[in-house]
């Protein structure tokens, strides 16, 4: 039986407990040359690549139904909410952004593909074999909350070309992970996400509604690419 999330206690971490992140006392120089310290929290799995994590801004094509995306909503213990987010997690120490973004997307979707920049390859992923996917684009590095924390990112864009017949494929979800997919229309996501943010329990992650609200507003205004 699936039962709903919660939290039991909520305590402080002692420095020897933390296995992912870690408070940093930062003491720096202003610019008028005052000296001041700011506090922040930093990742302690950081590769040597410099980045931490990525994010997937997936686009599924298909034959006979609107260009859409595909969302997940997970439980995030530290807003106590199910959060509404693009696929992302860490990079592993080895990998570029890009082969981190096609291993989370299998894991957390299960649309599976090859980094293949500029070119195109056949899916391997059973019920698939006619998918085709394809990595558009991913940004150069970028901070959320640069206020609070040293975390950083890159994004990676990904094109999914489906066929008709093509099933939604299995998720390869890690021990402790629940994850709920969902595909939006492009044009229906910014009223999708609004939707879901005033249900009792939900929050929408802050860069999945930036990508929206910039693709909301340039259909209002009529930016042409």
């Amino acid at each position: 039986m699936v039962k709903a999330p919660k939290i039991n206690r909520i305590s402080p971490l002692l420095p020897d407990e933390a296995k992912w992140t870690e408070l940093r006392k930062i003491e720096w120089t202003d610019q008028s040359g005052k000296d001041r310290v700011w506090e922040a929290a930093a990742r302690k799995t950081r590769s040597k690549g410099g980045v931490d994590a990525v994010a997937i801004a997936p686009i599924l094509r298909h034959p006979s139904k609107p260009p859409s995306t595909l969302i997940i909503l997970q439980y995030r213990p530290p807003v106590e909410a199910v959060c509404v987010e693009f696929p992302a997690g860490l990079i592993d120490e080895g990998e570029t952004p890009e082969q981190a973004a096609i291993r989370e997307l299998k894991e957390e979707t299960g649309y599976e593909g090859k980094v293949c920049h500029m070119s195109r390859e056949l899916s391997k992923q059973p019920g698939m074999t006619n998918a085709v996917l394809q990595v558009l684009d991913c940004s150069p590095t970028i901070v959320s909350d640069p206020g609070l924390t040293t975390a950083n990112m890159q994004m990676a864009t990904i094109e999914v070309e489906l066929k008709e017949g093509d099933k939604e494929p299995e998720q390869h979800l890690e021990d402790g992970e629940h994850i709920e997919r969902l595909v939006v229309p492009l044009h229906e996501l910014y009223d999708k996400l609004q939707a879901l943010s005033k249900e009792e329990g939900k929050i929408v992650d802050a860069r999945l509604y930036h990508w929206a609200l910039g693709l909301h507003w340039s259909q209002r205004i009529g930016i042409k690419g």
